[in-house]
């Protein structure tokens, strides 16, 4: 029986193991599969060491890093002296991981990284970890293939899990009737983000932008993306608010005025033209300037190489300039296949792959590898 041990450290991570986990149960039935993770993989039937539900905790507190490195050091323990397995499977959570791997490479245990550190976007210096610490990185993003080709490192790439996970697009007609909204109107949904910091300096800039459009248009509606991680006073706005929707909502809008993130790449692959914004505290963004790797924010920009999505980063991030974006985005044709024809671009420099089955038999190839 071979034996695999999956580190994961927050909810996201926890869903693209669990979809590795069941296809490489299906593969090979005798695994045996033990993690770090969430209820995902607990629903698969994987046996959890630890919950990682208070591992994502933001911040660099001192309890946060020391309850890191207490629980670091027990699942190396665990590893070497009890589970003993033939792979170790990291996804994403890096700086966790990365620290974790360190150990593991001492303790001779082969392991592969799923979802690696965005070592593109930032601080470069961790593919020396990486290359030194890891057997094989299964990476998401096409353009990962040639940095990893050149520092050395073993890596597949398996395509982007959203490409096969996205929900189907919501019935505009039907999710209109249900929120109350006027199928007659142009509907512009804000994702101000899911950390209380993103809020704290997005969300008055995003409700200024409504209201400047609100105040020249009366063809236009509005609808704010509630985090369903966020308390139900979060925030406080006179527009409608739609909490555990997302995808619908993304779906289901004609423009989309988003804090940076993942949820650009949702929303390109549901074909809604966007722009981003992002702003934070002074000292954090110096420090970004100093270690990033790109100068753009936006996962299609990135993607494709392409000046596709605006882009309002800290102090070009102002109401009056989205609001004219927005604008031109819903009455302008050329605007909106400018970002149509990059979004199917984006789609398919991403591929058909399914990603976790990809993943997974690359797994089960190296198990049965040990087996021969």
């Amino acid at each position: 029986m071979k034996k695999v041990f999956i580190i994961t450290g927050e909810v996201s991570g926890d869903k693209h193991a669990s979809g590795v986990a069941r296809e490489l149960m299906m593969l090979n039935p005798d695994v045996q599969i033990e993690a770090v993770g969430g209820e995902n993989l607990a629903k698969m039937g994987v046996k959890l060491f630890h919950n990682h539900d208070k591992m994502g905790a933001v911040g660099l507190s001192p309890s946060v890093v020391f309850n890191h490195v207490i629980l670091g050091a027990k699942i190396v323990g665990y590893l070497k002296n009890v589970f003993k397995p033939d792979l170790v499977l990291l996804v994403d959570y890096g700086a966790f991981n990365l620290s974790v791997s360190k150990h593991l490479k001492r303790a001779g245990i082969k392991t592969f990284y799923f979802i690696p550190p965005q070592i593109w976007a930032s601080r470069k210096w961790r593919l020396r970890t990486v290359k030194k610490n890891i057997d094989k990185v299964l990476t998401i993003f096409p353009f990962e293939k040639k940095m990893y080709d050149e520092a050395g490192v073993e890596n597949v790439y398996v395509g982007h899990p959203l490409v096969k996970e996205l929900p189907a697009p919501a019935d505009r007609a039907e999710f209109f009737r249900r929120h109350g909204f006027d199928l007659n109107k142009k509907l512009v949904s804000i994702f101000p983000g899911s950390r209380p910091f993103e809020i704290k300096f997005l969300f008055k800039i995003f409700m200024n932008t409504a209201k400047i459009i609100e105040k020249t248009r009366n063809d236009v509606q509005f609808a704010v993306s509630h985090a369903t991680n966020l308390p139900d006073n979060a925030f406080k706005t006179d527009f409608k608010t739609i909490k555990g929707e997302n995808h619908a909502l993304l779906s289901a809008s004609d423009a989309l005025i988003l804090a940076s993130g993942t949820v650009a790449l949702e929303a390109a692959l549901y074909k809604t033209p966007m722009i981003i914004a992002y702003r934070g505290p002074l000292f954090f963004y110096m420090v970004y300037l100093l270690v990033r790797s790109i100068k753009k924010a936006c996962l299609v920009n990135i993607i494709t190489g392409k000046d596709i999505v605006p882009e309002f980063l800290m102090y070009d991030a102002k109401a009056g300039k989205i609001a004219e974006k927005i604008m031109n985005i819903l009455d302008s044709e050329k605007e909106k296949m400018l970002q149509l024809s990059g979004f199917r671009e984006t789609e398919e420099l991403l591929s058909s792959k399914h990603c976790v089955e990809e993943a997974a038999k690359i797994i089960n190839e190296e198990l049965t590898k040990k087996e021969g």
